[in-house]
Parts: C-alpha cells; sequence; structure tokens
C-alpha cells in the first residue's frame, strides 16, 4: 500500500524559546516569512503525503488556524488587488488534509506517536519532526519511501556528528547494506549516549517512514530517558526482532538541513535562506558582508 499519511508532533512547549514562546507556538515562529511548520508540511506533501495528522497540545490554536482558510484577510487582499499575498495565504490551507489531535500529557515523543494510532490505522506513515527543517533540493523523505517500499520495516534518518555531539542524539548501531552507498541496516539505537559508549557517529534526525507494528511496540514500552516514552526504545525492539514489523534501516543523510530547534541554530536557518533568496538574497548578501567586515557594527 502506497504510504500517504504524515504525522508531525506539534505538542511542544518551546521552553528554548521563551518567552516568545509562552503565548505563541513554537511551530509558528517565523522563518523568514513562514512559519516552520509551514515548511514542514510542504516537504510531506511534497512527498506525495496528502494526510497529514498534527499531534497538539494546549495553546496550539495558531498552528490550526494556519492552514484554514481566512476569509476576511483574503476578502481584504482579493479587494486591494494583491494578488501574491493572496496566494501566498491561501497556499497553506491548500497544501493537504490536515488532522488534529491533542496530546493531553507531555509523555514524550513515543506516546505523542501512540496518539496517531487510531488514525494511521494498519498503514505505513511518515513522521517529520518540526525542529529539523529538510531542503527541498534534497529529497530526504522521497528516498526513505523509497527504501520503505523495496524492503519493507521502518526507516530512519541518519547523519555523521563529531563524536563530541552524539550525547545530543538518539544514536545508531548499523552495518552498511552491499551496494547502497547511504543505507545501513539498524541493529540498535541508543538514546542520547555519552561518546564513550556510543555504537557510532551516525545520529538519527527527526524524520522516520514507520510500520504501522511500532503501534503494539510503544503500548509495551516502559518510560525511558527522562521519564518519558521514547520512540528510540520501540526501534531498538524492532530493530532486535525484525520478525515484529520488518527490519529497521537508516539512511546516511548528506544534503541541507536546517536546525531551528536551537536558538543560534534558528538564526543561522535564517540567514542561510535569505540569502538564497531572488527576492532577498543580493540585497541581504550585500549588507551582510559590509556589517561583518566592518567588525559586526554600524
Amino acid at each position: 500500500m502506497p504510504i500517504r499519511k504524515a504525522v508531525i508532533p506539534a505538542a511542544g512547549l518551546g521552553t528554548r524559546f521563551l518567552p516568545a514562546t509562552k503565548a505563541t507556538p513554537k511551530e509558528m515562529l517565523p522563518v523568514i516569512d513562514k512559519p516552520a511548520i509551514q515548511y514542514v508540511v510542504e516537504e510531506a506533501a511534497g512527498a506525495g503525503l496528502d494526510d497529514v495528522l498534527m499531534i497538539t497540545g494546549r495553546n496550539k490554536r495558531p498552528v490550526e488556524d494556519h492552514f484554514d482558510r481566512a476569509y476576511e484577510l483574503e476578502s481584504a487582499l482579493e479587494a486591494k488587488g494583491d494578488q501574491a499575498r493572496l496566494d501566498s495565504v491561501r497556499a497553506s490551507a491548500e497544501l493537504a488534509k490536515v488532522h488534529y489531535v491533542r496530546q493531553g500529557e507531555p509523555k514524550g515523543l513515543g506516546h505523542a506517536i501512540l496518539c496517531a494510532a487510531p488514525h494511521v490505522g494498519g498503514e505505513a506513515f511518515a513522521v517529520l519532526l518540526g525542529d529539523d527543517l529538510i531542503d527541498p533540493r534534497d529529497p530526504l523523505l522521497t528516498r526513505m519511501i523509497e527504501v520503505r517500499e523495496r524492503h519493507g520495516g521502518s526507516v530512519v534518518a541518519l547523519i555523521a556528528v563529531d563524536p563530541e555531539q552524539i550525547h545530543l542524539y538518539g544514536c545508531a548501531a548499523v552495518t552498511p547494506v552491499p551496494g547502497e552507498s547511504d543505507l545501513m541496516l539498524i541493529s540498535d539505537l541508543v538514546e542520547k549516549p555519552e561518546a564513550s559508549v556510543a555504537p557510532s557517529n551516525l545520529a538519527v534526525i527527526g524524520r522516520y517512514v514507520l510500520d504501522p507494528a511500532v503501534f503494539d511496540v510503544l503500548r509495551e514500552t516502559a518510560p525511558g530517558r527522562g521519564g518519558e516514552i521514547q520512540l528510540t526504545d520501540a526501534l531498538r525492539v524492532l530493530a532486535a526482532d525484525p520478525g515484529i514489523g520488518g527490519p529497521v534501516h537508516g539512511v546516511l543523510f548528506t544534503g541541507r538541513r536546517y536546525d531551528t530547534g536551537d536558538r543560534a541554530d534558528y538564526l543561522r536557518t535564517i540567514v542561510r535562506l535569505a540569502c538564497e533568496r531572488d527576492d532577498l538574497g543580493p540585497g541581504f548578501r550585500e549588507w551582510l558582508e559590509a556589517y561583518v567586515t566592518k567588525g559586526f557594527s554600524d
């Protein structure tokens, strides 16, 4: 069965961006002129996933409003003849069929994924975490779906990181798949290990294609690191016993990834994307070069 459903967890509190996220969902923080969450939905739609379920929580109503029609605003723009902005406003509501379910308690990523079980049913599905933005020129999700269709089971996205950074990520023990330069068979996963005990320098980032067997495993998964139900722990079970839901593969990603979950990386993301924009890039790059040349002063 073709994969057509995507799950986007969006229930986090965004504490690293306080006080900006006191009343504004972190998913709605702008990356230039679009909220970060729109880039993620665009990625899902670009990979052919037109059925999107967002796992939300309290104070996330602006996320729902953003992917709905805004008739008053649209009418005002139409009356002004501002077609460009009218098209941009309508675009978010036309990307996909977006559904919502609340995660009543902050019990971790694994619990958030489990909240999607009634909607997903017995189908394989993709999970996209909102802090990771993947450049559309590097179709990671499309590649992961292809791996699932060929090999079954579940697929996670991996990047190589400096060993001293591995404690910030889930880490994979892998065996290369012959004839596939970017494909690994995963035998184990460890959540945020110290460098001295990490099985590799391959870190899991926020893209997954999951077999529906993960739901049964998550129902039996006890709280792990941080007292939360960890998706990593469920994937460990699947990797150790492929008979449950097929093997777990990793796709090694070497393309362009933008991290919006950290304040400094969020700023870097905006600068990188602004520099590449046709409408903003030339003037912004000129100003940025002059600013740096002057030693970051007026």
